[in-house]
């Protein structure tokens, strides 16, 4: 019996490399894209794969029977919009919103033969949007949008499309947080170091208390495989009590509530 295969992006670490191993473990054939390939272990390829370089995008045609993809690569790009370098939130959308069009677009074939399935991983920024994580967020927002259209223009080759929205998730992301926000910091200028000392310091210290609610990256790796494996699968697959809570709360809030919510969160 031949065994299904996926192709996941970003798996040289974090939820990449938690889910290639996970479904490696459940039975999948699993192709790891990575930058710089490495080996992971039994039935994983690994596959050499920047989602913004057009020659690995265009060497996906040359992989055998494929049933599913999973788009996880991302990057991270912080601070206030006002201070964004625009070279870099091109860069932020270019790696987490065009890179995924383009490696779906590029194994659809493959997917539409197998009446396969496109899982995009989000985040609940892709739902709500916090301060200092704009550009950030902007990318999740615009993967939900993109995920939404294609779940209704694949229907008629019942290609399932689904998101999953992780919220804070004990990866090298969040390990590494406080150096990310130091880089961040030293890159504002003195102006706005000082216009923004109070956004520092409340992002400072909601990100000591988020950091004490990491949850294990095998939650997301689950809820991957059951975006793969669900007879029915759903729209969205939040991850994590607080990713679940902020969508209650989003649902349910108007927006001034929710603005003077969050403000109070991080310290504004």
């Amino acid at each position: 019996m031949l065994m299904p295969s996926v192709l996941i992006t970003g798996a040289a670490r974090g939820i990449g490399r938690a889910s290639a191993l996970h479904l490696a473990a459940a039975g999948w054939n699993v192709y790891a894209g990575m930058r710089v390939p490495e080996p992971l272990g039994d039935r994983i390829t690994p596959v050499r794969l920047d989602v913004t370089n057009d020659d690995h995008i265009e060497q996906l045609g040359d992989l055998p029977q494929l049933d599913a993809v999973v788009n996880n690569a991302g990057i991270f790009v912080g601070g206030p919009v006002e201070t964004l370098d625009l070279d870099e939130l091109r860069h932020q959308l270019e790696v987490n919103v065009v890179g995924q069009v383009a490696v779906t677009q590029a194994v659809l074939p493959k997917l539409r033969a197998r009446r396969g399935r496109v899982v995009f991983v989000s985040s609940a920024n892709g739902r709500v949007s916090a301060p200092m994580t704009g550009a950030y967020g902007a990318s999740k927002f615009a993967l939900e949008a993109i995920a939404d259209a294609m779940r209704i223009e694949l229907r008629p080759w019942h290609i399932g499309v689904s998101l999953v929205e992780p919220g804070v998730i004990d990866t090298d992301m969040w390990r590494n947080s406080d150096t990310t926000l130091k880089e961040t910091i030293a890159a504002l200028s003195p102006a706005h170091r000082t216009l923004y000392a109070r956004h520092i310091t409340g992002l400072t210290k909601a990100m000591v208390r988020m950091r004490r609610g990491t949850q294990p990256v095998s939650m997301v790796a689950q809820a991957v495989e059951r975006a793969l494996t669900d007879k029915n699968p759903k729209a969205r697959y939040p991850v994590g009590k607080d990713a679940r809570a902020q969508e209650v709360l989003r649902a349910i809030l108007p927006t001034r509530v929710m603005d003077a919510l969050l403000a109070r969160v991080f310290g504004i």
